[in-house]
Parts: C-alpha cells; sequence; structure tokens
C-alpha cells in the first residue's frame, strides 16, 4: 500500500492507497508542534483505527507547502516506514511549468494540476479551495501556464471577526438567502456568494483570455463542494484530488 500525504497549511491529509484505489482517508492539524517519534506513532495510531497495519505499507510519497514541519515528517517517516518520495523539483510529474517563475509553483498547485490533466484531460482549470483560493490553468499539452491566487474562504472568514470588533465567530455555510436580514445571515452570504461571484468571473475570464474552446473546470478542497454546487462554471468536484494527483506522481516515478 502507498501512504499519500498532503501537508497544507492548515491541517495534513493523509490516504492510503491499495494500488489505484483510495482505501481511507484522516487528518492531523499542521500547527502542532511535532517531533519524529510523534509524527510516526500518531500515524502509525490513525493507520490501526482504521485496520490498516503500518506494515502494510510500501511506500509513501509526500506534498508540502510547510517547509518547516518536513525535517521532523520525514525523519518520522523514514524511522517508521522507509524513506519517502518528495514532490519537489526534479521529480517527474507529466506537468510542464510554464509560468514565469516555476520555482515559485507550491507543490499542492502542482499536484493538484496533475490530477485534474491526468483524470479528467486537457485544457483544464483546476480550484482547490483551501486556505487560499488558487486557480491553475493546463492547456491541452500538459502545459502549466497560469494560476490566479486569493484568500481563501476561512481568511476571509476570520478576518471579519477578528478584525471587525462586533462581528461574531461564525459557520461557514450557504444562508437560505442572499436577502440577509441579521448579522450571521449576513456574513455567510457575503462569504459564500462572493466566493462564487470571485470564481465565476476569474472563470470566465481566464478562459476568455487563454483563447482555448471546450476547457474543464475542476474543484477540489473542503469547501469546494459548497461552491461547485452553486455554479455551472464548475463540471467536477473531486475532494480527493490532491492525493490522486500524488499517487499519479508516484506511479510516474516507477514506470
Amino acid at each position: 500500500m502507498l501512504l499519500a500525504i498532503d501537508v497544507g497549511n492548515t491541517n495534513i491529509t493523509i490516504g492510503v492507497f491499495d494500488k489505484e484505489k483510495l482505501v481511507t482517508t484522516f487528518r492531523m492539524t499542521t500547527k502542532m508542534q511535532r517531533t519524529s517519534d510523534e509524527y510516526g506513532i500518531t500515524i502509525i495510531d490513525l493507520l490501526e483505527h482504521n485496520e490498516i497495519s503500518h506494515n502494510e505499507i510500501k511506500d509513501a510519497i509526500i506534498s508540502s507547502v510547510v517547509p518547516n514541519v518536513m525535517h521532523s515528517l520525514c525523519s518520522g517517516m523514514i524511522k517508521y516506514f522507509g524513506i519517502p518520495m518528495v514532490v519537489e523539483p526534479g521529480v517527474k510529474t507529466g506537468i510542464r511549468i510554464t509560468s514565469e517563475n516555476p520555482a515559485q509553483i507550491g507543490a499542492d498547485r502542482i499536484v493538484d494540476a496533475v490530477g485534474a490533466y491526468e483524470l479528467y484531460g486537457g485544457p483544464v482549470v483546476v480550484i482547490d479551495y483551501g486556505t487560499a483560493t488558487t486557480y491553475d490553468f493546463i492547456n491541452g499539452n500538459g502545459d502549466f501556464f497560469a494560476g490566479v491566487t486569493s484568500p481563501g474562504i476561512r481568511i476571509s472568514a476570520k478576518a471579519l471577526w477578528e478584525d471587525a470588533a462586533k462581528l461574531p465567530e461564525i459557520e461557514i455555510k450557504k444562508p437560505s438567502t442572499i436577502l440577509a436580514r441579521e448579522t450571521i445571515s449576513s456574513m455567510q452570504a457575503g462569504l459564500i456568494f462572493g466566493q462564487i461571484g470571485q470564481t465565476e468571473y476569474i472563470v470566465k475570464n481566464m478562459i476568455k483570455e487563454s483563447g482555448l474552446k471546450d476547457v474543464k473546470v475542476v474543484a477540489t478542497g473542503g469547501l469546494g463542494k459548497i461552491i461547485a454546487n452553486e455554479t455551472k462554471y464548475i463540471q467536477y468536484y473531486n475532494p480527493t484530488l490532491t492525493l490522486e494527483g500524488m499517487r499519479l506522481i508516484y506511479a510516474k516515478q516507477k514506470r
């Protein structure tokens, strides 16, 4: 089995693959400081809770946008599971980055691009509703040539209740109507409907300026389903796209 570990700014998402089948997923918080032993033992405990023996894990792949956790995480993986593959420059992905500064493209965006292009074909816009909301464009030849980055929904929500003294912390969900009549639903309307409007504007203009036809739009990320259900601009929602991209990258190295 393959252990795929996606280290994001908020959560570490872990998936277990049996060949091409995603068997289970679980999460850990990223911000908590852990030693290599704590990473190794926590992952083993989570595997066993999901009825998977750590001895069944034959390899691992890590994608990370948080450099300061990598030393402990990789040390823990080496000690308890073996040497992991890390998504970094030099790893074969099948995606050619043609933007002005390829080194600035995060591993998470590359992995999402691989997953979207391999599973749905190009040209494709992949949207990841994570800590940041990212819109990345891959053409029919597999070239990653453009991307847009905006604050994620949770970042926007946090800014509202932390920087405006009278605004409360709220649940992020779609309200029943955009005609809000009190504070909580008015904040929810601004966050959700604002994100929908942003999505539609950015996707529409990325496709228009590219001049490409038959562009597919794929969304992922925890809050992506809320947005995908509310707009015709998103054709596919895949909550495990990042993990699938990691599996595909791992397979390319083994060919």
